[in-house]
């Protein structure tokens, strides 16, 4: 049941939350124990459920609940890396550290961000678990830092086509909020059987190069460490760095490996002799840090890291006010249609601090909510889809945007757009349609113009012109996530017999359409940063607003006028 705008709960205004009595409907009671106010200016919103939406919430809370499974599923699937096979390849025989172990011993601790884990999977030329690298924001002595790890469990560290978007997007990452970023290099180069689709073009291959380069003259810091492979074009990933590690006896850098130089001249040659850490560190000066054993590597780019020029502020101990109602009840409200909407703002008062929001034009477009919160301490404004995207709702979402960008506060966008498109039956309609578009161009414009940081969350569907309003990714939010729940198309499941009138055809796209349209199909596409669960969208969003800010306390912005050369 999607319920419409008039008959949607209002907001209401409290001084003191009072505790009533929960409907036996519900699965989720939030807690009636007074909490301890903080001061704020914004006013509370009442985030309780209706018993006339009962049957809705329950749809919702059991189609949730498949969705995890299935994201319990993958999950599991992704942190097997290659399996039994390449995990005992890896560690007996090469004697090397598993990726994530490498993480655990680069990073502070194990909290850290990952970005996309389900890339690679249900792909046309197969499963490539985590797309053969994990990529991810985590801190290394208290700074935020981007890293990219080749997992070489997977295809034996070989680079596929989604390899390469995969580590693309965590340098997009990288430069759009100015983080160092780390490369644990582990690969054997490209698979050839597709090289047409790694090599060619301008998003291949080559751009990883141009990226490293670039970020260099932005004064965004690079640090590699090579334990593993580095062959062919791989082997630039550490020069184009500014400082390289490598671990003696499993690191190598070289163009053509011992094979290649047997079959063009004859001649016998060990991987360490062609291209080990002794002849890099000593002779070709192209590393600049050798270390004996890997954990003295990680240990070494941590050393690396705290010579940056970075003045972080000292650890506030702030207590952040929790919202009035508990977390998990977003599993009853993520739609599983947009037939099964409710109100986004019992979703809001579920994420902001305190359940505190201040509305921004209340009484006008009331189907696109607007206004100010604070998400663990971090002030930002809300852009929330409550109905179609109106010709009233788009212009007050440009005046929100810019007012947004005028103040430098982040913009979080909350998206579940309309499933199909509104058909045109009179002169009137054509009138109100045309004046919609001018209005939703207007706010696109403000969106894409906008410099403030923009994080979307699509909580149910990611559809049509639509989606591009409300930041969708070709509009480069600095993150985008999925619920599991979320369905990304053109056009929603059941929708095409609106515009086919061919019932064959319209069941084959129809089809088509609930295939491609999941939250795991795109997540596997790297249209995403990752699919993320409802009870933790708030902890996601904090993370990625303490992300964001770091870089304010970078002391060395300037861009220089070349990039760093190596000797």
């Amino acid at each position: 049941m999607h319920v419409t705008p008039d008959r949607r709960l209002q907001p209401v205004t409290r001084a003191v939350r009072t505790c009533t009595r929960q409907p036996a409907w519900s699965r989720f009671t939030s807690s009636c124990t007074r909490r301890r106010r903080l001061p704020s200016a914004f006013p509370v919103i009442d985030g309780a459920f209706q018993p006339i939406h009962s049957h809705v919430f329950e749809a919702n809370l059991r189609n949730s609940q498949v969705c995890q499974q299935r994201y319990m599923e993958l999950r599991n699937e992704v942190l097997k890396g290659g399996g039994e096979k390449g995990i005992a390849r890896h560690t007996l025989k090469n004697k090397k550290i598993l990726v994530r172990d490498r993480l655990h011993k680069l990073l502070d601790d194990d909290d850290y961000l990952e970005l996309s884990p389900f890339a690679g999977l249900g792909l046309s030329y197969g499963d490539i678990p985590s797309a053969g690298c994990i990529t991810g924001i985590g801190k290394i002595n208290g700074l935020w830092c981007v890293f990219i790890a080749n997992d070489a469990t997977v295809k034996g560290g070989t680079s596929y086509p989604i390899t390469v978007k995969k580590q693309l997007r965590a340098q997009e990452v990288a430069i759009q909020n100015r983080l160092p970023c780390v490369y644990l290099v582990d690969s054997g180069g490209a698979f050839l059987p597709l090289q047409s689709d790694i090599f060619p073009d301008k998003n291949h291959g080559g751009r990883i190069f141009y990226n490293e380069a670039i970020m260099s003259a932005l004064k965004i810091p690079q640090v590699a460490v090579v334990c593993g492979s580095c062959t062919a074009g791989g082997a630039y990933v550490p020069l184009m760095a500014e400082e390289a590690v490598m671990v003696h006896r499993i690191g190598t850098i070289f163009l053509g490996g011992p094979p290649l130089v047997k079959a063009a001249t004859g001649e016998d040659v060990s991987p360490e002799d062609l291209g080990g850490a002794r002849l890099h560190t000593e002779v070709s000066g192209y590393v600049d840090h050798f270390a004996a054993v890997e954990s003295e590597a990680y240990e070494c780019a941590r050393n690396i890291i705290s010579t940056l020029n970075f003045k972080l502020p000292g650890e506030r101990h702030t207590e952040a006010e929790e919202p009035v109602h508990i977390v998990e009840e977003l599993m009853g409200l993520a739609p599983r249609s947009y037939r099964y909407s409710m109100d986004v703002r019992l979703i809001v008062s579920r994420l902001t601090d305190g359940s505190r929001f201040q509305e921004f034009k209340a009484r006008y477009g009331t189907t696109l909510l607007t206004g100010f919160a604070r998400i663990e301490g971090h002030q930002v404004g809300i852009i929330a889809n409550n109905g179609e995207l109106t010709y009233e709702a788009s212009l007050k979402g440009a005046h929100f945007v810019q007012l947004c960008d005028q103040r430098d506060i982040p913009l979080i966008f909350l998206q579940n757009t309309a499933p199909g498109p509104v058909h045109t039956l009179s002169q009137d309609k054509a009138e109100t349609h045309s004046n919609k578009l001018k209005a939703q161009g207007a706010m696109m414009s403000s969106v894409a113009c906008a410099s403030t940081p923009k994080i979307t969350v699509v909580i149910g569907g990611c559809h049509g012109v639509d989606s591009y309003a409300m930041c969708g990714r070709s509009f480069d939010p600095n993150f985008l996530f999925l619920w599991p729940n979320a369905k990304v198309s053109i056009l929603a499941p059941d929708f095409a017999g609106t515009l086919e009138q061919d019932e064959d055809k319209a069941l084959h796209i129809n089809k088509q359409l609930k295939e491609e349209s999941s939250a795991f199909y795109s997540s596997g596409r790297l249209w995403d940063d990752g699919v993320i669960l409802p009870q933790d969208t708030r902890k996601v969003l904090s993370k990625c607003l303490r992300i964001i800010k770091q870089q304010e306390y970078q002391m060395s912005r300037e861009k220089q006028k070349t990039t760093l050369f190596r000797m």
